[in-house]
């Protein structure tokens, strides 16, 4: 599904950019609980599907929807996105080769060919696939999209050193992967690993079998970019648009305002609506602030939705259930640590010591939102297998236990790291991040840890802990983790290879040639043979590493304005489907 970053979260209740769900409609709360952790996805495909995408039922045109947002998405340019709000907030103003499909009914996802004309064709040895583009395509500024442009965005993606957030599945698989740097190196933008034979075909080689390709080519770094357009790093502040909608402005950090692109031609696209005006997305707000306005749907709050889990202070203001959507998520939310600084019998203590149980409630967490985790990988992976490792269960209090807390600094004294230091990042001014701060320091403090806890203002706070090397040993990126698309291939190998520091995915900075090689034997199998494997290899991790304690699996339940329609949850991001929503009275 998802994307991951989900897409990957500060670990700091930056919870909403990781949180994925599904199902509900018109408004209406879906049955049950959030509270299982989801049902296994399924990789549903369409081929045919054509556009334009079915009308939703009473949808009416007009007006602008605003949406506050506690959380900062850390780019806007498709090569660099990788966290489930930027993959989201993308759909409205970029397609890509293919895209998710919601069923009107169950909000199941469907992958469809979305700017393709197909979802790909494989060539017998499975290392070259072949995608079929539609013609007729624009941009915002009424210029042709080209071929030469989907094989340029592939290759700037290349460019790792540029764009260090956005997704490597490229660099693993593509043929050359590994030693093409992008167009603006020495090589420039002449790579075998993408070819236009004409401009209704794009082709892509492989290093090696990737047969979720079609699913990884609904991400946005497959938009076209036209090369004369690039401008490398300020490309986000006026990226060229494909979709419904256009960026009107952007202030990085603060707002985004997106207007009707009128070059957009719904009858190409099987997937999104252009019902109202613009959108108007305001980040960095504070959380409990912004979900009362929302719950309250004063004036022009009841235009608004917010993204974030609803916090658990705020239940009692609930008065219309409708105002909540919850869905079940593929997505498992750690606490990780940097295994090259930490050894992994203080990784152990460190487990051991997390008080989940106060971390819940300080966080803001509810039952319904955040099941205790145990393993890795989600249930809604395909072949999910629950196990639990002694005291890893996503439960207890830890360290908040005085016999807990005596026992671990005892050991430490034993291993000779008394007073080891644990450092991580936090947003200083986000009050819940703050009150999470606070509890971890006093509680491994006393435990007999020493902590650095090194206070930033949340809207860079992204950009920090995705620092792979950052001068910190816990709390880095990726913390939140969602599947790219059904299948473990979209976690182990992107998670937990050697190679997964140097492309900035790393959980836990893992570097174990031993669990590369177990990586590399699974990925190599059928796609059917993976199912089972990859949770065998989830549980190798977890006991012989241990590269972050397991907290819990995530669940959709976010708060919307009484006067927007047609809010569901997207399963493949954990978000609201923007791209269909109205308001009920323009």
């Amino acid at each position: 599904m998802q994307w991951k970053r989900i897409t990957a979260v500060a670990a700091t209740v930056m919870l909403a950019a990781v949180a994925c769900g599904s199902p509900s409609s018109s408004n209406k709360p879906s049955g049950g609980s959030g509270g299982d952790a989801g049902g296994t996805q399924v990789k549903a495909t369409d081929p045919a599907a054509k556009g334009p995408a079915a009308e939703v039922e009473g949808a009416k045109k007009g007006g602008t929807i605003q949406i506050l947002s506690d959380v900062t998405p850390d780019t806007f340019d498709p090569t660099n996105i990788y966290y489930t709000d930027g993959n989201q907030i993308a759909k409205l103003y970029m397609r890509a080769l293919t895209q998710y499909r919601l069923d009107p009914k169950t909000q199941k996802p469907t992958l469809v060919p979305d700017l393709a004309d197909d979802l790909g064709t494989k060539s017998a040895d499975g290392l070259t696939w072949t995608f079929k583009l539609k013609q007729g395509i624009k941009y915002d500024d009424g210029t042709p999209v080209k071929a030469a442009d989907y094989a340029y965005a592939i290759k700037r993606s290349f460019a790792h050193d540029l764009f260090d957030a956005g997704p490597t599945y490229q660099q693993q698989f593509f043929l050359d992967g590994d030693k093409y740097k992008g167009p603006y190196g020495a090589g420039g933008d002449k790579y075998a690993g993408v070819e236009t034979p004409d401009e209704s075909t794009l082709v892509i080689k492989l290093a090696k079998k990737f047969d979720d390709l079609p699913f990884y080519a609904a991400f946005p770094m497959f938009t076209p970019i036209p090369q004369a357009a690039d401008t490398k790093k300020e490309y986000e502040l006026k990226p060229k648009s494909t979709g419904p909608y256009k960026l009107a402005s952007l202030t990085p950090g603060s707002e985004l305002k997106l207007v009707k692109n009128e070059n957009w031609d719904p009858n190409t696209d099987p997937v999104r609506h252009q019902y109202v005006d613009g959108f108007n997305f305001k980040f960095a707000q504070d959380t409990i602030k912004v979900q009362r306005q929302v719950l309250a749907s004063s004036g022009v709050d009841a235009n608004a939705l917010n993204y974030s889990n609803l916090d658990a202070s705020l239940l009692n203001e609930v008065k219309d259930p409708a105002q909540i959507i919850k869905g079940p998520t593929p997505c498992t939310i750690t606490w990780p640590m940097d295994s090259r600084r930490i050894p992994l019998e203080i990784r152990k203590l460190i487990a051991k010591g997390y008080p989940i149980e106060d971390w819940r409630k300080v966080a803001g967490l509810t039952p319904d939102t955040a099941i205790p985790a145990s393993t890795y990988l989600p249930p809604a992976v395909p072949g999910f297998e629950k196990y639990e490792v002694a005291g890893l269960t996503g439960t207890g209090k830890g360290a908040a236990d005085p016999a807990v807390a005596d026992e671990i600094k005892s050991k430490l004294k034993e291993l000779g790291k008394e007073n080891f230091e644990l450092s991580w990042y936090y947003s200083n001014d986000d009050p819940i991040a703050t009150q999470v701060n606070q509890l971890r320091t006093q509680t491994y403090e006393k435990a007999g840890f020493k902590v650095k806890a090194v206070g930033v203002p949340k809207a860079k706070i992204r950009t920090l802990v995705g620092n792979q090397d950052a001068p910190v040993n816990m709390g880095k990126t990726p913390a939140g983790w969602c599947s790219d698309w059904p299948a473990g291939t979209s976690w182990m190998p992107v998670l937990y290879r050697s190679d997964a520091i140097a492309l900035g995915n790393s959980q836990g900075q893992l570097e174990d040639k031993k669990l590369d090689a177990e990586i590399d034997r699974v990925a190599a199998l059928t796609p059917d043979e993976q199912v089972k494997e990859w949770s065998k290899v989830d549980k190798l991790i977890m006991t012989d590493y241990l590269p972050s304690v397991p907290l819990y699996y995530s669940a959709s339940a976010f708060p919307v304005g009484k006067n927007i329609g047609n809010a569901v949850n997207d399963p493949t991001q954990g978000l609201p489907e923007f791209t269909s929503l109205y308001l009920k009275q323009p």
